[in-house]
């Protein structure tokens, strides 16, 4: 039975192993943005970390074996608890350390998941267990822990519990593991009651912490941020935080700003206007992203828009939006009007599985900075809006800054000139952002920028909307790859253009 009990353990090993490498890196991204070298670093330390691990295991004496699986359990329930909230502490308090603390728990944490399976494997050789059955069993609950903790981390755990919260249980989980083993095994344990005690001590220092950890959270996100936090969710997709500072709200996600509400006018105007002045009989409107429902708000604006179709990958975004009154007073409640549909998928899937033809379409995706992103950006992409867009209608893509990631912008052009499109870039200057981009996309050449806009704006005229059409010599055209799908080259662009930024 205690055999039984012990091979069990494994899943409970292995899902908390996998679980604090999926939380270090998840918070990673939300606080370093998500790039594809930082991504396969994590995994690469972490798995390089257990190598290392299970080669140290074979110095543990065959006499240590239980007391070494009880300690190391409390090892990593102790170190892996509290990873997410000392990562936000650090990174509140200290900022540029924040990497070499990260990498170092990722290791901590790979080198003791990497000793305790090889341990257990030892306890149960020793019992005289048929060495075949014995790897076939551990290696299953091995990995069915993986399999369980990679479907509940985004279903679930992260969701409902946050990042902070859910590095605690499962540091929890590991200390129930080393207070079951020094019940089970107290006979064969050199020092039971001292183990006993320890299990202790651990499960409260990691239950009061699960008990406050919001509050330590906040604070962290408080200080990183710098303003009062009116909101914050993780979703299954993304951590979205809402911040105010008098009369100026602002949206980040996973740590990025998206709009600052004393600007956002600019951003918007400069997204929807350059196309929708140009169609007069524009009635039927497709936006791809914007969530926030601030793009729809301009489109409403024409009293000939008989529909609006918005979809957006994440619920809780277009939730929040249509239901905060700070927010629907920033959008006028766009999201609710009658002539607008919301749809919560991926844009991919609902462009390949939908019919229908618009006069208009408007892309504002976060920026390509990982390959979720980058798929959105690409030529298959790019010829499916194609398929969407009436023979005489405009798209408009956001494309982000030609100034500061200028082989980024130029790509997006490039692919879509490849998928077909007659491109017309542009560019406008947004306080919170700096100089930002956007290209217009037309399946047939000739577009002109407005001369005069049919409805009131507060930034946008003659004069403003000609210097937009404008590069100057160091915004010029680069020569540049388009984005395909089996290299996305537009994320290693994006993130060749930014880290020479952020340098």
């Amino acid at each position: 039975m205690r055999n039984r009990l012990l091979i069990l353990s494994v899943f409970i090993v292995a899902s908390c192993g996998l679980a604090y490498e999926l939380i270090t890196g998840a918070l990673a991204s939300y606080l370093l943005g998500d790039t594809v070298l930082q991504f396969s670093s994590i995994i690469g330390c972490y798995l390089f970390a257990m190598g290392a691990g299970s080669h140290l295991s074979k110095y543990v004496k065959e006499e240590r074996l239980l007391d070494a699986f009880v300690e190391i359990e409390l090892l990593v329930g102790l170190i892996g608890g509290v990873s997410a909230s000392l990562l936000f502490v650090v990174f509140a308090l200290a900022g540029e350390p924040f990497r070499l603390v990260l990498y170092a728990l990722v290791f901590s944490i790979g080198v003791l998941v990497g000793m305790e399976i090889p341990l257990v494997m030892r306890v149960l050789n020793q019992r005289q267990t048929d060495f075949a059955d014995l790897v076939s069993r551990v290696l299953t609950f091995d990995y069915l822990g993986a399999l369980a903790v990679s479907l509940l981390f985004p279903l679930l755990l992260a969701p409902k519990l946050g990042l902070a919260r859910s590095a605690l249980l499962f540091g929890l989980l590991n200390a129930g593991v080393a207070l079951w083993a020094c019940h089970s095994f107290k006979r064969e344990l050199a020092r039971p009651g001292l183990q006993l005690a320890r299990s202790g001590v651990v499960l409260l220092i990691l239950g009061a912490m699960f008990a406050t950890s919001d509050r330590l959270t906040d604070w962290s996100e408080k200080a990183v941020y710098g303003d009062e936090i009116i909101h914050a969710e993780t979703t299954p997709y993304q951590r979205l935080v809402i911040t105010k500072w008098k009369n100026d709200m602002r949206l980040y996600i996973n740590g990025n700003l998206q709009f600052s509400s004393r600007d956002e006018y600019r951003y918007h105007e400069a997204l929807v206007h350059p196309v929708l002045a140009r169609l007069p009989w524009a009635r039927n409107v497709l936006v791809l992203g914007g969530g926030d429902g601030l793009a729809v708000r301009e489109i409403l604006k024409y009293p000939g828009i008989v529909h609006v179709t918005l979809v957006d990958l994440d619920p809780a975004m277009t939730r929040l939006f249509s239901r905060s009154e700070p927010l629907l007073a920033l959008n006028k409640g766009s999201l609710a009007d009658k002539r607008v549909t919301v749809v919560n998928d991926d844009a991919a899937r609902w462009l390949e599985h939908h019919e229908g033809s618009y006069d208009a379409v408007i892309v504002d995706f976060p920026d390509p900075s990982n390959f979720a992103l980058g798929k959105l950006y690409s030529t298959p992409i790019y010829r499916l809006l194609a398929r969407h867009l009436a023979e005489n209608g405009l798209a408009v893509v956001q494309s982000t800054s030609p100034y500061n990631a200028p082989r980024s912008y130029w790509s997006v052009d490039a692919t879509l000139r490849e998928a077909g499109f007659h491109t017309t870039p542009y560019h406008v200057y947004v306080p919170s952002f700096g100089e930002w981009g956007f290209i217009i996309a037309a399946k047939r050449p000739g577009y002109a920028p407005p001369e005069r806009f049919p409805v009131p704006l507060r930034f946008l005229d003659k004069e403003t909307t000609r210097q937009m059409f404008f590069f100057p010599p160091d915004m010029r055209r680069w020569d540049v790859k388009p984005n395909e799908l089996n290299n996305q080259q537009l994320v290693h662009y994006f993130e060749q253009d930014w880290s020479q930024v952020l340098r």
